[in-house]
């Protein structure tokens, strides 16, 4: 028989261990290959169009990019984080399909958007504009949600 103290030292360590697998596995949604996905939502005069993207925050992360990728889904994205907003300058090197690229500045409004890159093109696809957050979608996406220079980008990264 437990003593009253053995059995409530088992509860809580029960609830504990309940508790830190929880945070371990989490319920944070991962793609195909268990890259970890945060919700971000672009606003356009058409509404709201949800998406669920990687993060590339460092280095590493944002040389390797989606190169090497299979196309992206209709509701995916990558969002590449800079510390600092300057002027930024992206290319298609071994990225075997086509995006969409978002330039976004500090406050989350679209800089400008380059349609339909060329894959596998070295050709440096420029800002135009300081931005310190770049958004890659399928080609023809940010056509088909209407999104235009000065639509906002909510994400927590842009502080919304």
């Amino acid at each position: 028989m437990l003593s009253k103290r053995s059995f409530f030292g088992r509860i809580m360590g029960l609830g504990l261990g309940l508790v830190l697998a929880a945070c371990a596995g989490g319920n944070a949604p991962v793609d195909a290959a268990g890259n970890p996905l945060e919700p971000l939502t672009i606003v356009t005069a058409t509404g709201e169009h949800d998406f669920m993207v990687e993060i590339a925050d460092d280095d590493a992360e944002r040389e390797r990019g989606l190169m090497f990728r299979e196309p992206l889904a209709d509701d995916r994205g990558m969002l590449f984080q800079f510390p600092e907003a300057g002027e930024r300058g992206f290319w298609m090197k071994d990225t075997p399909s086509s995006l969409d690229i978002i330039y976004i500045d500090p406050a989350g409004r679209i800089v400008s958007i380059a349609t339909h890159t060329t894959p596998f093109s070295q050709a440096i696809i420029p800002s135009n504009g300081a931005a310190n957050g770049v958004l890659e979608l399928r080609a023809g996406r940010a056509e088909e949600i209407g999104a235009k220079a000065g639509d906002q980008v909510k994400h927590p990264f842009f502080g919304s």
